[in-house]
């Protein structure tokens, strides 16, 4: 049996590096530079790009704008705890 977390590891944090990479990359960042941003590779970044990552989760409205306004303040040069921010969605999504 997998707990909360397990899942969220393999379906939810990637849904959400998706749609935050998709955000970011709306915002004119680098590829490059959204990995820098949000700690993972290159690879990475245009795998969610291409949707090869993270589209197995469709994420509510209510989500997509909180990854939008984080996506712009990450654009105006703050950089939030990002595995804050990461956890209190994931909690808004999965229940946990």
């Amino acid at each position: 049996m997998k707990t909360r977390c397990e899942s969220a590891i393999w379906y939810i944090i990637p849904a959400l590096r998706r749609e935050l990479t998709r955000e970011l990359h709306n915002y004119g960042l680098s590829q490059k530079e959204i990995s820098e941003c949000l700690g993972i590779t290159q690879a990475a970044v245009s795998q969610y790009l291409k949707n090869k990552r993270g589209a197995t989760v469709e994420l509510s409205d209510e989500v997509r704008e909180e990854i939008k306004e984080l996506a712009k303040r990450i654009k105006n040069g703050e950089r939030p705890a990002l595995e804050e921010e990461i956890c209190k969605l994931c909690r808004k999504i999965g229940d946990i």
